[in-house]
């Protein structure tokens, strides 16, 4: 009978790793884990020491940084696959999970399909006559050499990619591949493992190349295995079910989704809500069970399909089954900064950014030209960002792969304030309270259309006490709602003062805190 060695990569929620790993080599399957380098040691510190005496579970040797669409995240998958197949000789399978995966059928249920046809399964799309990349760059990802992530340092990697360009600095892919693409999340026979692992040995050449390709996870493996496994024993299909929002980001499963994720034609699933502990320990107990009974329907894409469509053309009634749940996350941790003078927020900001690694992000429901990344058209307008602020919050703790956030608004967005407050998540507000010369509000009336270039001195002089306690007005409305977890950075505070405040609002250290509360010319017009 099979057994299954399971390549998990993971850089958060040592608890459910750990869940995870007891529930998946209770049965006596294997699994060895890589932990990113760049999560904190006592997360890893943890799940060592939980899992040290099951001998079904193994470590990467060696941990390293991972970022997305970086070839880190294929090192990091070799070095797992290499600590599994010299740690399980036994395994005949290697199947690739995230934190996120969980088993939808029972042990016995996924080994007789594994047993019943000799194949891998692998998506495997020809990169460039498929239509699998739906938006944005296809070939450019090849022909280009990428060494910037594009996540962390936007602005370089685009630079790069036009510098290249423009130089005509075009690369020849290896001539005898043909370069395939297709989900990271496979399920590989032993004997093709250790081809891979053998050609990553022999052919420099090749990972030359894609070592310096964008998004390599969904090339690398997929063109290896179709270069060393004859057609007939590859199954263009992942075994685990996922599906993509109208955004193009993945769905999530929450608790009531147990019944529909059983129903389909898939052995895994992913993404499983953190929070879904009832639909964890379900799943957990069906993989342990010997179940072999279930009813393939199969309907879940055909049924997402069908309620998109009647949403699209106003027959909507319902909220669609991957939207039940509204929140931003329970495990999650939203940090506001509200200041009225945007340039002082965004100094902030960035000092936060050079002290710390926490993605952080400007008046993103107040500028129309923040810099967002793209996440299927919901970010492309204010009013879509407002109208969906929920899902778009979401989208952007999944794209960064993060639970903390940062992001800046107006003090007159009250509105929003409440809203995110009222939110599980946890959420922080720090109101920077800044003083108001009549220089500045003057430039402020004229931002926002109160005033121009023509517009009189008298008028002006009668606009300024409207417009100052205007600003004092918003200050006011927000102090008054109480919020918990509000925070007050005040410009005529001394450092010290500010150090504590920045203190508890980031969770930092005194040094960091300090660092922050120090920054030059913060407040200054």
């Amino acid at each position: 009978m099979a057994k299954i060695a399971f390549i998990l990569l993971c850089h958060k929620d040592p608890d459910a790793i750990i869940q995870q790993a007891e529930q998946l080599t209770a049965v006596g399957d294997y699994m060895s884990i890589h932990f990113d380098a760049s999560a904190p040691r006592e997360a890893f510190a943890k799940i060592s020491a939980a899992l040290k005496d099951n001998r079904n579970v193994t470590f990467a040797k060696k941990r390293i940084k991972c970022g997305w669409g970086e070839w880190s995240l294929v090192q990091a998958t070799l070095h797992a696959v290499e600590a599994a197949v010299d740690a399980f000789p036994r395994a005949t399978h290697f199947y690739m999970v995230s934190g996120d995966c969980m088993a939808v059928k029972s042990a016995r249920y996924a080994k007789n399909i594994l047993d019943s046809d000799d194949v891998d399964y692998i998506e495997s799309f020809d990169f460039f006559e498929s239509d699998w990349i739906k938006t944005g760059m296809k070939e450019e990802r090849l022909i280009y050499r990428h060494f910037f992530n594009e996540r962390t340092h936007k602005r370089i990697f685009y630079w790069s990619w036009w510098a290249q360009r423009k130089l005509g600095l075009q690369r020849e892919i290896p001539s005898d591949i043909q370069v395939m693409i297709g989900s990271q999340w496979w399920c590989l026979r032993r004997r093709t493992v250790e081809w891979i692992l053998d050609m990553t040995r022999k052919r420099k050449d090749v990972m030359r190349f894609f070592r310096t390709t964008w998004i390599p996870d969904e090339t690398f493996f997929q063109t290896l295995v179709r270069h060393l496994v004859p057609e007939h024993e590859i199954r263009t299909r992942t075994l685990t079910f996922l599906m993509f929002s109208d955004y193009g980001m993945p769905i999530t499963f929450y608790n009531d989704h147990y019944d529909l994720l059983l129903s389909q034609d898939f052995l895994f699933a992913r993404k499983i809500s953190p929070e879904a502990r009832d639909l964890k320990d379900r799943l957990g107990r069906l993989y342990a069970s010997d179940r072999d009974d279930f009813k393939i329907s199969d309907e879940g894409r055909d049924l997402f399909k069908f309620l998109t469509g009647r949403g699209r053309i106003g027959r909507r009634f319902a909220p669609r089954f991957w939207e039940t749940e509204a929140s931003l996350g329970r495990e999650r941790e939203l940090l506001i900064v509200a200041c009225k003078k945007w340039h002082v927020a965004k100094r902030l900001l960035g000092s936060i950014k050079h002290h710390t690694d926490l993605p952080a992000i400007e008046y993103l429901f107040n500028e129309e030209d923040t810099p967002l990344p793209d996440l299927g058209g919901i970010q492309s307008t204010l009013g879509k960002r407002t109208r969906h602020r929920r899902a778009l919050m979401r989208m952007l703790f999944d794209y960064y792969e993060t639970d903390r956030l940062i992001i800046c608004l107006d003090t007159a967005n009250l509105d929003l304030m409440q809203d995110f407050m009222s939110d599980r998540s946890t959420t922080r507000l720090l109101e920077i309270e800044c003083e108001f010369s009549d220089e500045y509000l003057i430039g402020h009336a004229m931002r926002v259309g109160l005033a121009g270039e023509q517009t009189p001195p008298e008028t002006l002089e009668q606009l300024l006490p409207t417009i100052r306690y205007d600003v004092v007005y918003e200050n006011d409305k927000i102090r008054d709602a109480n919020f918990p977890n509000y925070l007050r950075l005040r410009e005529l505070g001394g450092v010290d003062e500010n150090t504590a405040v920045l203190r508890e609002f980031l969770t930092a250290t005194d040094e960091v805190a300090r660092g922050i509360a120090e920054t030059p010319y913060l407040y200054d017009d």
